[in-house]
């Protein structure tokens, strides 16, 4: 018997990629999941234009920006109060297969210690390229780094699971019992890292986490911000430097956090010295707020200054 199975989208003033990640599920009719959208605070008509696209569609509508972790967190809550053994977690900018969801369901149900599986992320590009089968992440620099980038899909199709370090957040399945022990996605993160931190915590408590290349989504890379944006940048560091506090031992800690540093001194120099006619400056500032907010303990969604140089002119 399948257990009971709720997919939850994340938008944010982002219709057009939300309907395009239902459409793909609707004709991926494989086990048949509760679907719940969740509207992250949208200041567009996004609401009301996936109502008009399916009026049957539930969303649960959080009232502001609670970031990538607290908008998904809601969506979470709602769905364990109405009994799902298994959260599938879906970035809008996700389309699916057909079938892509069994394989993950298989990979946990079949491995009582798997906790989290993620399906083969495939770049949105021209015949598409591997853009994660998880990540692994270095406890000498603190870098992550997806696997398998850049490489033909055709030769993973049928490969096996395999054990990742690290789930993709865009895309991944887990079972009740992890947030039952290790909790939801730490919303003090606001945006990136948050599920690097969760995979960790899960680690860490004995779950296993499975990449599955039978399964296999495409991926609209940086459709939200944009691949140069200084909110990423300032989100990006901060946050990277806040997991190396929170999960390195003491010694390792310092070093690789003094490292990770030093090196982020050296590119906001760079961008001082080439700003290339100022249009630099912005992630340069982003990146000098983010050090000192992780001086000051500051998590959570950016202060209204951090915004103000983020969305400044060059």
């Amino acid at each position: 018997m399948t257990p009971p199975i709720t997919i939850i989208i994340l938008n944010w003033n982002n219709a057009p990629d939300t309907i395009a990640c239902v459409q793909s599920l609707k004709q991926s009719s494989d086990l048949a999941p509760s679907l719940l959208v969740v509207d992250n605070g949208s200041t567009d008509d996004s609401v009301e234009a996936i109502q008009n696209y399916d009026p049957s569609i539930t969303i649960l509508r959080t009232g502001a920006n609670l970031g990538y972790a607290g908008g998904n967190n809601a969506g979470i809550r709602q769905a364990l109060s109405e009994g799902a053994e298994l959260i599938c977690i879906l970035n809008n900018d996700i389309t699916v297969e057909p079938g892509f969801l069994l394989p993950l369901m298989e990979a946990i149900c079949k491995n009582p210690d798997v906790g989290l599986a993620t399906p083969l992320v495939v770049e949105d590009v021209e015949n598409g390229q591997v853009w994660a089968l998880g990540s692994i992440i270095s406890r000498r620099t603190g870098v992550v780094k997806r696997q398998h980038v850049g490489e033909p899909i055709d030769i993973w199709r049928n490969q096996e699971p395999i054990d990742v370090d690290i789930a993709s957040g865009a895309a991944m399945l887990a079972r009740r019992e992890v947030f039952d022990r290790v909790g939801a996605l730490d919303e003090s993160f606001f945006l990136y890292y948050e599920e690097v931190d969760w995979c960790l915590k899960l680690r860490h408590a004995g779950f296993r986490i499975l990449g599955v290349p039978s399964s296999i989504v495409w991926h609209k890379v940086s459709a939200s911000l944009g691949s140069s944006s200084p909110f990423i940048d300032y989100y990006m560091l901060r946050n990277h430097l806040r997991l190396i506090l929170r999960h390195w031992g003491r010694a390792l800690r310092i070093i690789v956090f003094t490292r990770t540093m030093v090196r982020n001194l050296a590119t906001i120099i760079a961008y001082t010295i080439k700003s290339h006619q100022g249009a630099r400056v912005r992630n340069r500032n982003a990146r000098l707020l983010a050090l000192r907010d992780v001086l000051l303990r500051r998590w959570g969604k950016m202060g209204s200054d951090v915004e103000r140089a983020c969305q400044a002119k060059p």
